[in-house]
């Protein structure tokens, strides 16, 4: 999987600068792209992401606080969007 998932980033990483890391737009493509088929945007009625949501999931990835999301970080992500696909709860008050 984490295969798949490096070359799922590396296609959206770096159109705005930095080829190791996903901008705000960057990570709102994949997602738009990349997600919308699956179970977390159906269980969610969430065909496209507004602003505000944009924000708010780009400051639970971006742990470290530099505006940008890394493959760690995305990887982190990832694993609580799949909890989130299982109907695992997940406490989003703890991705400061």
């Amino acid at each position: 999987m984490s295969q798949f998932a490096k070359m799922v980033f590396d296609k959206y990483a770096g159109k705005e600068g930095d080829t190791d890391k996903l901008s705000k737009n960057e990570m709102k493509d994949l997602i738009q792209a990349e997600l919308k088929n699956t179970d977390l945007l159906h269980k969610t009625n969430c065909t496209q992401l507004n602003p505000g949501q944009v924000n708010e999931l780009f400051k639970c990835m971006d742990a470290n606080g530099d505006d940008q999301v890394d493959f760690t970080e995305f990887m982190i992500a990832l694993a609580v969007f799949t909890c989130i696909c299982h109907g695992k709860d997940v406490d989003m008050s703890k991705c400061k």
